[in-house]
């Protein structure tokens, strides 16, 4: 079939963290941060990027998105990672190298913020950015409408510690747990 190839194999995960907020500041925007690291090593050395990686034969998604948090950053369950979500939107760019259209399921992973990522050797630095400068810093448009997709239906009910957006007015169920992917540990 002529034209571009459909790749569904790469996964993407936004690594962030939120500033913990006295009972008295509930109400002021929480600080968040999202973690990029530089890639020591390919077609995209010298680039920041959110944990990226391709899914393995006979994995899921959501497997090979925790495994490549762990490979990539040492956070795992019980290890830094607090909380998994799956993104609703799907990061679809063209890859002309490849002239493959790629489809990129995107998770989202809370991590406590005083621990460092262990890094890789694909990777030789990192950064945490914090929201005000990720329009600027995350440089694709479909890594910055992951993030804002965060930041509007994850971090308000992480930041809260509740879950009053709900889905509808006949549920109690909210964005933030219609997202969560259950973790085997948690």
């Amino acid at each position: 079939m002529p034209g571009a190839s459909i790749r569904t194999d790469i996964v993407e995960v936004y690594a962030f963290s939120v500033q913990a907020l006295s009972e008295n500041d509930r109400s002021v925007c929480p600080e968040v941060s999202f973690l990029q690291l530089r890639r020591s090593k390919g077609q995209m050395s010298g680039s920041w990027q959110p944990v990226m990686g391709h899914v393995e034969e006979n994995e899921t998604s959501t497997d090979a998105a925790l495994r490549e948090l762990k490979e990539e950053t040492g956070y795992a369950p019980n290890h830094g990672l607090i909380r998994l979500w799956q993104l609703e939107s799907v990061n679809t760019y063209f890859l002309a190298t490849d002239d493959s259209v790629m489809m990129s399921p995107g998770f989202a992973a809370l991590v406590v913020p005083n621990i460092a990522p262990r890094l890789d050797d694909a990777h030789d630095g990192f950064r945490w950015v914090k929201r005000d400068h990720a329009d600027r810093l995350f440089i694709w448009p479909g890594q910055r409408t992951a993030i804002d997709q965060i930041v509007r239906d994850i971090v308000p009910t992480v930041a809260s510690g509740d879950a009053a957006k709900q889905l509808g007015p006949d549920t109690n169920t909210s964005i933030e747990e219609a997202l969560r992917v259950k973790l085997k540990d948690q």
